[in-house]
């Protein structure tokens, strides 16, 4: 397709509200939902769609989170192939190859009778999901003025972290495969809105050189400050993933444990969860913005969600209400998911960012692999509140670290190169 590049002086011209609602920023937001959809639908039908399978109630906890393990383990495959592609081929070529990819495997969820296809179908499903995130808010992060790109990238997450709420009614209203459907759907549409979108002129100014190194993944551990950076930007996010992947997915045997008489339903409370992180990252971005400091505005942040840790697991909560209140504040304060992803974009140069920005939240979702292990494997000998705890313990150290030690990037200027 054609590539518009679009004029610098018109760009200049623009009022902050075109900059922040100007189309690529719009498909991105849109596209991110649609991603969120589909990338969730499997914890919140995961019970359902488990039993109707003919699984008992034992076998429900293990097949699922074996099965989130594969979908993660396409996420952090996916994060790399559709990073390097976007520094070596353009992000619009990544935004259109991921979603098609999942779109297709989300469909083919809809006709899953085994737990073994589901499988292999949600690891397809997370290769496509890898790409969506990244190549966004790369893209959003080189085409919007430095003075607008926490706000932008935290726009695109607050309307695309809406996708869970989305997905919770649906399966509300629909079985878990037309759910699926739904999703694939979704997604095959957005491909016609993408056409009008532009690449970003700060890729394009790079694109044609042949000399400099492109979407090197490897170019990430070849350098000591380049692989700290990369590390850091990984471990900034393990707090988000601890919340949605362990407290949220895990929440039905959360309850039990802490003596809830009502059944907490794993879905209700991701959607809440995924309420107050829209909330959360626009306030994040807000926040940012009125500090001029990324760091400052993600490690409180990263704080609120330690004090809602504690009360979560340790307070005496008697009601779901109360348990998916905690939920609904815990997922404000992990609402720093854009930002942490723009942060990532803006540590790396042009001919890495699609690179980082892409596998960096995937290796984050990864991680979540770990999580679930610990967790299946210490909740049968210590308890799942003292699991639980361990894994807090491990992600809020390693969280807390890393945006501490992360060099500042609030006003960085993006046209520049990583060096071989």
């Amino acid at each position: 397709m054609d590539v518009n590049i679009p004029n610098v002086a018109q760009s200049k011209g623009k009022t902050n509200v075109q900059h922040l609602l100007s189309i690529p920023v719009i498909v991105a937001a849109l596209g991110y939902f649609v991603d969120i959809y589909d990338l969730l639908l499997f914890g919140i039908v995961r019970i359902p769609s488990l039993l109707s399978l003919g699984y008992t109630d034992a076998q429900v906890s293990i097949i699922g989170a074996s099965i989130i393990n594969w979908q993660m383990t396409g996420l952090i495959l996916g994060g790399i192939l559709w990073g390097v592609l976007g520094d070596k081929k353009g992000r619009l070529s990544v935004l259109f190859g991921s979603i098609l990819t999942y779109s297709l495997a989300n469909i083919a969820c809809g006709f899953v009778q085994d737990a073994d296809t589901y499988k292999i179908l949600r690891f397809v499903a997370g290769i496509g999901l890898a790409g969506e995130l990244g190549a966004g808010i790369t893209l959003v992060s080189e085409i919007l003025p430095k003075r607008l790109r926490a706000i932008g990238t935290s726009l695109v997450a607050c309307i695309g972290l809406l996708g869970a709420v989305f997905a919770y009614f649906t399966v509300e209203l629909f079985d878990w495969r037309t759910a699926y459907f739904i999703g694939g759907g979704m997604g095959m549409l957005l491909l016609a809105l993408r056409v009008g979108v532009f690449e970003s002129g700060v890729f394009s100014h790079i694109k044609n050189k042949k000399h400099v190194k492109k979407g090197n993944f490897l170019m990430l551990f070849t350098n000591k400050d380049r692989l700290f950076r990369y590390l850091r930007c990984i471990g900034i996010g393990v707090v988000t993933w601890f919340v949605i992947g362990i407290l949220a997915t895990f929440s039905n045997e959360l309850g039990v444990a802490l003596g809830i008489k009502e059944p907490v339903q794993p879905g209700l409370a991701i959607m809440w969860c995924y309420i107050g992180l829209s909330l959360g990252d626009l306030s994040s971005g807000l926040i940012s913005h009125y500090l001029k400091s990324r760091k400052k505005a993600v490690l409180y942040m990263i704080l609120f969600t330690l004090v809602f840790t504690i009360i979560l697991l340790y307070a005496p909560i008697n009601t779901s209400f109360i348990f998916y209140t905690l939920i609904a504040l815990l997922g404000f304060g992990v609402g720093y998911w854009a930002m942490f992803v723009t942060i990532g974009a803006e540590q790396f140069g042009t001919n890495m960012r699609a690179t980082a920005a892409t596998t960096i939240p995937n290796m984050v979702r990864g991680t979540v692999i770990l999580m679930t292990s610990l967790f299946v494997g210490l909740k049968e000998y210590i308890g799942v509140i003292e699991s639980v705890t361990i894994i807090a313990v491990i992600c809020f150290i390693v969280s807390i670290y890393s945006i501490s030690s992360i060099s500042e990037t609030h006003g960085r200027d993006l046209d520049f190169l990583e060096d071989d």
